[in-house]
């Protein structure tokens, strides 16, 4: 997407939507709509109801900024859209977002792609909550959502099931519990940026993922030099695997107790958070590509067929 040295490029910025993240979504596309700006591209901020594609007609955008987090947003909807609509988008195409979103079949495609991943199973949440469908301790999350958003931690010692809240779908993933520090790599076109070691006092959920001072993030990680070239060449492996564009991130888990061997990808994410507490834009950042020009890659990155 080339600049005209007249009219500053007119970019819709996409947020909110319908998803459960729609709250993260719109702090992640208010965000980029004001770096943008200050990076002097024409902004307008859309935000994604059923009448998206008449809005884009409307504003006629040159390009695409996707900031949605989430189904429809994160899943393969919003990109089929663009893709059918001819407008130039960020972030990954239709396949490679419905393929990350699904954590079950991601994981298959990291396993072909020789990538280190945890035993799980997808059972329906009405067996999960009459008995442990896997030996504690083990992760219940939703199967196609992102964010820690519905996860369980059910422990070694626990009693009995988790008891899934009935808003949980009903198909859920169950996952083995990987023990461990929570590292993750950000991939910006092909080039892993580093690794951050994020800090919590407990389980990193939603609050800890998004609330300032809900966890700290070590960047660049302070671990074994072997075990943070793991993570570059992981990150950039699962993003190759899922057929990723633009910006994407990786998340691990790393058990010191194993070295190397300990090291577990969890999942790639195709619409990393972009909010001032987020991972990939601190990890731009730590490596000389402050916020704006962030942005200002992932608006000049647009293209259709990704």
């Amino acid at each position: 997407m080339g600049q005209s040295s007249r009219t500053p490029p007119k970019v819709a910025v996409l947020l909110g939507g319908p998803s459960v993240e729609r709250e993260v979504s719109l702090s992640s596309g208010q965000a980029c709509a004001a770096a943008l700006r200050d990076e002097g591209y024409d902004v307008v901020e859309i935000d994604a109801g059923q009448h998206l594609g008449a809005r884009l007609i409307d504003v006629g955008p040159d390009a695409v900024l996707n900031c949605l987090h989430g189904r429809w947003g994160e899943d393969g909807c919003v990109q089929g859209l663009l893709e059918w609509m001819g407008v130039p988008y960020s972030h990954s195409g239709v396949l490679a977002s419905a393929l990350a979103m699904d954590k079950q079949r991601s994981k298959e495609a990291f396993v072909a792609a020789g990538l280190p991943v945890v035993p799980s199973v997808i059972a329906k949440a009405a067996d999960v909550r009459i008995g442990h469908v896997m030996q504690p301790p083990y992760v219940v999350k939703p199967n196609n959502e992102g964010s820690s958003v519905g996860v369980y931690l059910v422990h070694e010692a626990a009693n009995g099931p988790p008891q899934l809240s009935e808003d949980m779908p009903q198909e859920v993933m169950v996952e083995a519990f990987a023990p461990g520090r929570e590292l993750t790599t950000t991939v910006v076109g092909d080039r892993p940026l580093t690794v951050t070691d994020i800090v919590t006092d407990g389980w990193y959920d939603y609050d800890a993922k998004y609330k300032p001072g809900g966890s700290h993030h070590v960047v660049p990680a302070d671990i074994p030099a072997d075990i943070f070239d793991m993570c570059m060449d992981y990150a950039l492996r699962a993003h190759h695997a899922l057929g990723c564009r633009g910006v994407s991130r990786t998340d691990f888990r790393w058990d010191e107790t194993k070295g190397a061997a300990g090291l577990i990808l969890l999942e790639t994410n195709t619409q990393p958070g972009m909010t001032a507490t987020s991972l990939s834009p601190e990890q731009a950042a730590a490596t000389g590509m402050p916020f704006g020009k962030l942005c200002a890659w992932m608006v000049e990155d647009a293209s259709c067929d990704r």
